[in-house]
């Protein structure tokens, strides 16, 4: 696995993959790049990845046999999404570090946002205007 290290702008906030104790939200404010927080989180992300790709190895026999036990599918099932929670936080942090394109006259990321809920969002099923 090739590990992605997006550059960080100066003034911008780099969400991190760790949540604070109360659950919310954890960001980064530096001015330089490489330094021991954004590594640490540049770590973590490469480990959440990681894990990600080791669960789902291991989950896909047990999703794959009808005849697996409902325990191990719900089990299969709640690990998948802890890994794609994690997945979608390195994810949404690295498009935010992203380099708009060039020739904006604003071309520094957008600010950080809290994502949106399930209700606010589109269903993909629902192709009526």
């Amino acid at each position: 696995m090739t590990e992605h290290r997006a550059p960080t702008s100066p003034g911008t906030l780099r969400l991190l993959p760790w949540r604070s104790p109360d659950g919310k939200p954890c960001y980064l404010s530096t001015d330089e790049n490489g330094g021991y927080l954004s590594r640490l989180a540049d770590d973590m992300e490469a480990m959440q990845l990681a894990t990600a790709e080791d669960i789902l190895s291991l989950t896909r026999p047990v999703l794959d046999d009808p005849a697996s036990p409902y325990t191990e599918v719900r089990y299969a099932g709640l690990r998948l999404a802890e890994c794609l929670t994690d997945a979608l936080r390195v994810a949404e942090s690295r498009g935010l570090r992203l380099p708009g394109p060039a020739g904006d006259a604003d071309s520094t990321p957008p600010a950080p946002h809290s994502r949106t809920t399930e209700t606010s969002r589109p269903s993909p099923h629902n192709t009526s205007s």
